[in-house]
This record gives structure tokens, C-alpha cells and sequence, in this order.
């Protein structure tokens, strides 16, 4: 018997590198197929074409994305065609090969205003572009691929590529004090901890267990609800290194791109759709700080 094909974008960012050391769990039950910009190109409607004709995946789990918040404001275009036209047609591609669409969004699709965590459904107001552009994808999605989990997440990090925790070590390295705005919360989320969340999707998506199919917006985040400044606090606790951590305003630190004040997002859907758990962000940064080799094993 043939093992369902499973088609991952962008192999080589945070989520994509977990999901890279996950698959080696599951090579007797999924034929994973990892790549970069190099081997699909996500913005040419052609190169995609050819990839689901010659290798007709099952399954899509798009990890491929713009990422830099402050750069979108002026890159736009590069962002809007990533986040959103490639989106487009990846779900397109998916609709004409029957194939299950998984793409990920974020909390910046929210303004910051609210006083209780965000659900799936709860209006949507991006405050910068990049938030808008992921907006713009999940909907190009949904309306394209009747088979499309989005799934937003937030703060995400990881022991591999660019993120808060290691950009907090390098600075904790490097100064006897740092700063850290305390008038933004979130949920961070641990990128090993939601590529499995999306492997046990994928299980049970495959086993058809789930019907009618479940179609629509996700959040998944680490639980529990804490500022930058605490996130930071509790590396600089974790691996005591020697570094004072202080307390600022946003004000105090402005960014090219507003952020959201308040962007803690309700995690309820997914564990009552999927039966997930999301583990408390404390362990998960216990975790990947162990992996990085900087508090013990």
C-alpha cells in the first residue's frame, strides 16, 4: 500500500525544520516531501502546477511565509505575494487535486483591543501590513480549497532559525542589561510543540474520523498569557545568565509596525475538534532551551 504524500513548503523555517526532525517518526506512514524556495517555488502559479501533477500529494502543510512584521510595511508587494497570492494558489492547487490544505496565520490579524483572548471567529482588524497579508491568505484559502485548516498561532520560536529566545540568549550573552516592552501579551508558541499538534491532525485526517471534514480557522498557542518582559525573565531565570532585565513601554521602544497590545488567542476549537492539549508555555521553553544546550538536559 502507498503512503499518503504530505507536500511541506518552506522546509527550512522554524516550523518547518521541527516538522523536518518529526517526519523521521513517521517514515512508515507518510511519504514526506520537504521543500524550499530552491526545489517549489510558491509564487510561480507554474512551478506549482508541475509539483502536483508530478507528485500529487494528499496532503499540503504550507510553512512557507513573509515574515519580517517591520519590513512589510515597505515590502509590501514580497509580502502580499508569499502570505497572500501564494496562498491563493497553493489552496487552488489542493481544490483541483482533492488534496487537504494546512496553512498557518497569526495573532496579528487582531488589533489588540480586546480584554479576553481571541476565538477563531472573533473579528478580525490587522493594525500593520504583514497581519493584513496573512489576513488576506486566509481568506483566498477558505474561499479556494474546501478541504482548508488555517491554523494561527503566535510568538512563535524554536532552537532552529530566527526568534525571540534566541535573539534573548545572544543579548544576555552579550550586555549586563537588557530592555523588554511589558504593555504586550501574548501566548508564545514552542514550533516543535505545533508541528506535532499538525502531524496528530494530519493522523486523524487520514483515518477520515473526523466528518464532515473539518474545514476552517484554528488557534494554537502554548497555554497561559504573558508580556515580552516576562518571556524574557523567565529565559534569563532559566539559564541565569548574568544579565538584568528590565521593564519598558512600547513607546519607549516604537517599531516600523504597530503591534497588538493584547493578542492572546483561544485555543478551545482545536482541542475540542482535534483532541489537542497545548502544553504550558513554561515547559516548552524548558524544552527548547534544553535542545539549545544552555540549562541541562
Amino acid at each position: 500500500m502507498e503512503l499518503p504524500i504530505v507536500l511541506v513548503t518552506g522546509k527550512n523555517g522554524q516550523l518547518g525544520s521541527e516538522l523536518q526532525q518529526l517526519a523521521l517518526q513517521y517514515t512508515n506512514q507518510y511519504h514526506f516531501v520537504f521543500t524550499d524556495k530552491s526545489e517549489l517555488d510558491i509564487t510561480n502559479p507554474d512551478a506549482i502546477r508541475d509539483f502536483f501533477e508530478q507528485h500529487n500529494p494528499q496532503f499540503c502543510i504550507n510553512c512557507a511565509a513573509y515574515t519580517a512584521v517591520d519590513k512589510a510595511e515597505t515590502q509590501q508587494q514580497q509580502a502580499y505575494a508569499v502570505n497572500a497570492e501564494a496562498v491563493n494558489r497553493l489552496a487552488k492547487a489542493c481544490s483541483a487535486n482533492n488534496s487537504v490544505f494546512i496553512s498557518f496565520s497569526t495573532d496579528y490579524v487582531f488589533d489588540g483591543t480586546a480584554n479576553q483572548p481571541y476565538a477563531p471567529n472573533h473579528i478580525t482588524n490587522p493594525i500593520n501590513y504583514y497581519g493584513y497579508s496573512k489576513y488576506m491568505g486566509e481568506q483566498l484559502a477558505l474561499s479556494n480549497c474546501e478541504k482548508t485548516i488555517i491554523i494561527r498561532t503566535s510568538w512563535v520560536y524554536s532552537s532552529y532559525g530566527h526568534n525571540f529566545v534566541k535573539t534573548m540568549l545572544r543579548l544576555m550573552n552579550e550586555r549586563k542589561e537588557i530592555n523588554v516592552v511589558n504593555d504586550q501579551y501574548g501566548c508564545p508558541t514552542y514550533a516543535a510543540d505545533l508541528a506535532k499538534a499538525v502531524v496528530d491532525i494530519l493522523q486523524l485526517l487520514k483515518t477520515n474520523s473526523i466528518q464532515p471534514f473539518p474545514n476552517g480557522i484554528y488557534h494554537y498557542a502554548n497555554a497561559g498569557v504573558i508580556s515580552w518582559f516576562q518571556f524574557a525573565q523567565a529565559i534569563q531565570q532559566l539559564t541565569q545568565l548574568p544579565c538584568k532585565v528590565n521593564h519598558i513601554t512600547s513607546s519607549a521602544y516604537p517599531t516600523v509596525a504597530k503591534r497588538p497590545a493584547f493578542s492572546v488567542l483561544n485555543t478551545e476549537k482545536i482541542m475540542q475538534v482535534f483532541g489537542l492539549q497545548p502544553q504550558q508555555w513554561q515547559q516548552s521553553l524548558q524544552h527548547c532551551l534544553t535542545v539549545l544546550k544552555v540549562i541541562p538536559g
